[in-house]
């Protein structure tokens, strides 16, 4: 039973090890958006005006959050010891990262409706009408961004939800006890 547990272990350890690593990659391919958005947007808005000088602004400003949540996310990854987990903590980690982004797209959804709201507004005309359609187009690409982003990164770390699988064979419920079962 102690050569199951030990097995298990070394399993439980990829399976985490696996799960971080997709994390990492994730954010940094959020963190080179945000680093080049915050470039080109900043260079692109002091080079131009109007619709176009608030487009590259709103992209800019919208990615230092974006940059920030993958630094945070990145250095969590990096920080966390796979092997430091049990069963339940595992896979309860693995839900929660994909609840995360599934959530996540859910809001990329609102923010691309909330940019279309902007350029709708934007047709009163007035003295706003280029910020709001500068800003609508920037949140409507960046909402469409993440939207995929998030969106992968789910689908990513669920393809990992199989790697669970032998960890749990030969475990069993009854209702009042749980066992492992160990064939050899």
């Amino acid at each position: 039973l102690a050569f199951a547990g030990f097995a298990q272990a070394g399993l439980l350890g990829r399976f985490n090890a696996n799960r971080l690593h997709k994390q990492k990659v994730s954010m940094l391919i959020l963190g080179s958006w945000a680093a080049g958005n915050i470039a080109l947007g900043g260079i692109a808005a002091s080079q131009t005006s109007g619709e176009a000088r608030y487009f590259h602004s709103m992209n800019a400003g919208w990615n230092l959050v974006n940059l920030g949540l993958a630094t945070a996310g990145y250095l969590a990854a990096t920080r966390a010891d796979p092997a430091a987990l049990g069963l339940f903590e595992s896979i309860e980690e693995q839900h929660r990262i994909q609840k995360i982004f599934l959530f996540n797209a859910g809001l990329d959804v609102g923010y691309m409706a909330g940019g279309a709201y902007l350029i709708e507004r934007a047709r009163r005309g007035g003295e706003q009408a280029g910020r709001l359609r500068g800003f609508g187009k920037s949140i409507i690409l960046q909402g469409a961004f993440l939207f995929v982003f998030d969106l992968g990164a789910y689908l990513w770390q669920a393809n990992g939800n199989t790697e669970v699988q032998p960890l749990l064979q030969g475990l069993t419920f009854s209702g009042q006890s749980i066992g492992l079962k160990w064939a050899f």
